[in-house]
């Protein structure tokens, strides 16, 4: 390419960049070419950092497990109640995924489960924390907060996953509103396993 990179922190700007075109383009877009292009660097210079293509997108993975789990952590402690607190973090999961693209699709992709990817499970394991403590503090029992962590997380990314995939937006949804229902089908999940216990 012509011209260098001059900002000193290529490593950062090459997760930062591999965001933004996550973010564009989903998952399926991600390459370290285009990543460098867009970095304005050699094809070869994102190997100098990273060794390979899922050395990368594991530290993408980990930045998004990180932020993740600080949006759910925020959105949770704007709400007393413990149930209110853990549907609005389903809501922030469901609000990440539309704006980022990314969410349990990225963390879990194909070729990032190995050990050397410590970053990543650490952060990933960060996040479910998050999501398991608060269901904990509604559940019955561990098994039922297992249960619903599962189900919050399935149907967060499947909300943002119908919004992302147009299926909303033809009903002319907007991203409040899609976040919004994620929110309320989440306090129904959480009511119905206070209610019913375990299933």
């Amino acid at each position: 390419m012509g011209g260098k990179y001059h900002h000193g922190d290529l490593r950062g700007e090459l997760v930062r960049v591999s965001l933004d075109l996550i973010a564009e383009q989903g998952l399926a877009g991600f390459s370290v070419a285009e990543v460098a292009r867009r970095a304005k660097v050699s094809p070869g210079a994102p190997y100098r950092h990273f060794a390979t293509r899922e050395t990368l997108l594991a530290e993408v993975a980990a930045h998004v497990a990180c932020q993740l789990a600080d949006r759910v952590t925020a959105a949770a402690e704007e709400h007393p109640d413990p149930a209110d607190a853990l549907a609005a973090a389903a809501g922030a999961y469901t609000r990440y995924l539309i704006e980022r693209r990314a969410g349990m699709n990225v963390i879990y992709a194909e070729g990032l489960h190995g050990p050397e990817h410590v970053g990543l499970h650490e952060q990933t394991r960060r996040l479910t924390d998050v999501f398991l403590m608060r269901c904990l503090t509604v559940a019955p029992d561990p098994a039922t907060a297992l249960e619903l962590m599962e189900q919050l997380f399935t149907q967060a990314h499947g909300y943002g996953t119908f919004q992302l995939d147009g299926v909303f937006v033809k009903h002319g949804y907007s991203t409040d509103l899609v976040v919004r229902k994620s929110t309320e089908a989440a306090r129904a999940a959480i009511a119905g396993r206070i209610v019913g216990g375990a299933r």
